[in-house]
């Protein structure tokens, strides 16, 4: 059995959580809505303030599909609840980011600024010159913009330089030396 999707998922107060034909779970919260059409083969049922995940048999995709569809629902209601939020860090001589309302425009060291949009549902703070935080509900689309900002200008190996995230640590290299 699967550990994590027999766990059932509470509901916290404040937040609504339908389940419409083909398995569409719709979470409503104090931060927004959230659908997602999970798969048709789950069983999903609200149970006494609690959503419950079953599988139909015990093949080996409707057992990773189980932990899989309990998790997505579970996020989806964190995220209304308490959002999602990843901060970068960009590192660097001259690298800095600015803010132009739902722009962001990064200075990489490249002959030109790249400039970036937020997408929807999706806000980034910028606190000074050189910290990003992307905040959002969705948990995917918060992991996904982030990493799109940290492609930019990932970080190197030598001296440390790029966007990383706050939480990453860098493997760093020695550099070349002379000979004598």
């Amino acid at each position: 059995m699967s550990r994590i999707g027999r766990m059932p998922i509470a509901i916290p107060a404040g937040v609504t959580v339908d389940i419409a034909e083909n398995n569409k779970v719709t979470v409503k919260g104090p931060k927004g809505t959230l659908e997602r059409v999970l798969p048709s083969e789950m069983e999903i049922k609200l149970e006494d303030n609690q959503v419950v995940v079953a599988r139909p048999n015990d093949l080996k995709k409707m057992k990773s599909l189980h932990g899989l569809t309990r998790t997505l629902i579970n996020n989806m209601v964190i995220g209304v609840t308490d959002g999602y939020e990843k901060v970068l860090e960009i590192n660097g001589v001259g690298y800095r980011g600015q803010k132009q309302g739902k722009k962001l425009v990064l200075s990489l060291g490249y002959s030109h600024p790249v400039e970036m949009e937020d997408p929807e549902g999706i806000e980034t703070v910028l606190e000074g010159t050189n910290k990003i935080t992307v905040k959002g509900i969705d948990k995917e689309k918060v992991g996904q913009y982030a990493a799109e900002i940290r492609a930019k200008r990932s970080p190197e190996p030598y001296k440390g330089k790029g966007i990383k995230y706050a939480d990453e640590v860098i493997r760093r290299k020695v550099g070349k030396t002379g000979k004598k």
